[in-house]
């Protein structure tokens, strides 16, 4: 609008035109970058550092007591040492009360019954996490690395995702915005960007064509994950010559091709949570979304400015696991999933034929085939089948399988390197491998070998070749020669890029494990767990009962006087839940049951 315009549309308001001006002359705010904001842990007569201290040799003495240390591959000396460089590092990184505040909202939900996972990504790979309370994997058992999750010389904030059941995550954002209060608590924005598809149709509509039209020109872009309008060019033929043949489609795509991408709609992000020292609202400007605080800074700009972000994600299998283990207590009051053998055969043989239907990470057709032919006998197996079936690894599927039964021979590049590789048959199958081989080989610091994966993971040419040179120059100061050392390390440059991160596939692992133990040996209570969490869809609700009734249990049809709300267990069968039935609300069902 003109000027004049705006005094028309304006008028009565003299001064509000002006005044825009002085409010932006007045507004004034320099951003700092790469200075961490970390919120206070409250304390009394301690420091962070004497308190994290005091709880990690208390969880230290406490694992050692209920003998949940593997002694047998490691001394009681190599965890202390482990424990007592981890704080080192932490302490002088200054994320003590980062610790303290992550295990104290875990602490909050395991108190309060509220299921938590065993672990997620890299902060896996700390023994302190594990004696405090944060996981519940041993780093050192499954040689996890702590500098995968903290790098002594890459300051970055350190990164707990936690997983909380899925149906009571809030609960646990809820304390901490009580425990920091709630001007010191926001969960993030995250921005739905447009996609090929959805551009075309919002400008098709925007522009007022035919409705038909825009979907017949929508259609014509390929189902492809992360296709552009321009690559569906080259692709569709007939996408091209309705390109070709009219105008109005030729301005329809171009237009759509200059806005794909951009932002078209905000909502909150599934799980990222900042808390800061002083009101969020003071570093960052807020919104609200679902009548919740979110910052109007995505999660990366929000990283930058050095906020932390706390992750908490909601997961339906522990929501499965925590509810068949309640159902099994009501028989068995001293069961517990935390004592459960991790080497029970029955369960292995359970996975080796293929019946792994319900069970957490194992539930796909390509899945079920892979477990067929590696016949998983450890939780080190189940480990590297969950890191082995993805885009790239998967080459190194037939080697690994070959290799295990003995039909190929295992080898090594160097004798070194059979202590790194011989728990994966001589293949490279995660990230912390990678690290392991510059520290052996090249004598690099596992800090600085982390450096390396990343810059390998990204494809940093000019990192790369820089690195390549030092890597050799390690190796033949070891003894070893250009033209091994330089395959070896061409090798890993190519793996890096899809290596999965061992400290996630192990504490995955343990989910899956507890999830197949009691498909095996406490059906009833599992598959009624399994259909409760998925009672909104009729397609898995079927698909459930089938695999119930093929381990020997019934799903007896819903009873007046004998269902509840949800799928339950009764006489050794399940009894449909009254929620799961269709047009029954859940008030009527309250009532009914009273």
């Amino acid at each position: 609008k003109s000027t004049g315009e705006m005094e028309l549309l304006f008028r009565g308001f003299e001064g509000a035109i002006e005044n825009t001006a002085k409010i932006e002359q007045m507004c004034c705010f320099d951003f700092t970058f790469g200075k961490f904001h970390l919120p206070v842990f409250p304390l009394e007569n301690t420091t962070p550092e004497q308190e994290l201290l005091r709880l990690a040799e208390q969880g230290f003495s406490a694992k050692l007591a209920e003998g949940k240390l593997d002694l047998s591959l490691h001394s009681k000396e190599e965890y202390e040492a482990r424990m007592r460089y981890e704080l080192s590092v932490i302490h002088t990184m200054g994320f003590d009360e980062y610790f303290l505040i992550v295990r104290d909202f875990v602490g909050y939900a395991k108190e309060n019954d509220i299921p938590v996972g065993p672990g997620r990504g890299s902060g896996a790979g700390s023994i302190v996490a594990f004696f405090v309370g944060i996981t519940d994997v041993d780093s050192l058992k499954y040689d996890l690395l702590f500098e995968r999750f903290l790098n002594p010389e890459r300051i970055s904030m350190p990164d707990f995702d936690i997983d909380f059941c899925y149906s009571r995550r809030d609960e646990v954002i809820e304390y901490v915005k009580r425990r920091y209060g709630k001007e010191h608590v926001s969960q993030i924005i995250t921005f739905g960007t447009l996609a090929a598809r959805a551009a075309v149709r919002d400008v098709g509509r925007v522009l007022g064509m035919n409705y038909r039209d825009v979907d017949e020109v929508a259609k014509s872009i390929p189902h492809a994950l992360g296709i552009t309008i321009r690559d569906a060019l080259s692709e569709s033929k007939e996408l091209r010559e309705r390109y070709d043949s009219s105008e109005e489609v030729r301005r329809l795509l171009d237009i759509s091709m200059a806005i794909e991408g951009m932002p078209r709609h905000a909502s909150t992000h599934a799980a990222g949570v900042v808390i800061t020292e002083r009101p969020v609202s003071e570093y960052v400007p807020l919104a609200t979304s679902s009548d919740a605080a979110v910052t109007q800074y995505d999660m990366d700009a929000v990283s930058e400015l050095g906020l932390v972000k706390f992750d908490f994600l909601g997961l339906r299998y522990l929501t499965i696991l925590k509810d068949a283990e309640n159902e099994i207590k009501e028989a068995l009051p001293t069961f517990s999933l935390e004592s459960i053998p991790s080497d029970d055969p029955a369960v292995y043989k359970m996975l080796a034929e293929g019946d792994s239907a319900g069970i957490f990470q194992l539930e796909s057709g390509g899945m079920r085939q892979l477990l067929m032919q590696l016949c998983p006998e450890s939780l080190e197996e189940i480990t590297a089948a969950i890191a082995l079936y993805r885009p790239g690894p998967m080459d190194s599927i037939p080697t690994y399988i070959a290799r295990k039964f003995g039909k190929e021979q295992v080898r090594y590049p160097l004798p070194a390197l059979k202590e790194i590789l011989s728990v994966t048959y001589g293949c490279i199958v995660y990230q912390e491998q990678v690290m392991q081989i510059f520290r052996t080989l090249a004598g690099y610091s596992l800090a600085r070998a982390d450096l390396v994966r990343r810059a390998m993971s990204k494809k940093k040419a000019d990192v790369m070749e820089a690195e390549r040179a030092r890597f050799l120059s390690g190796c033949a100061e070891n003894g070893i020669e250009a033209s091994v050392a330089g395959e070896i390390f061409d090798d890993m440059a190519s793996f890096a890029s899809y290596a999965f991160n061992k400290s996630h596939a192990t504490a995955y692992a343990v989910t899956t494990y507890r999830t197949a133990y009691l498909k095996k040996h406490y059906p009833a209570a599992y598959f009624s767990a399994l259909l409760t969490s998925v009672f909104g869809s009729a397609p898995k609700i079927a698909e459930y009962i089938s695999e119930a009734h093929k381990h020997g249990v019934r799903v007896l049809p819903p009873d007046i006087n004998e269902s509840r709300m949800y799928f339950n267990v009764h006489d050794g069968n399940i009894r449909f839940g009254l929620l799961a039935l269709k047009n029954v609300g859940i008030r009527f069902v309250e009532q009914l049951i009273a």
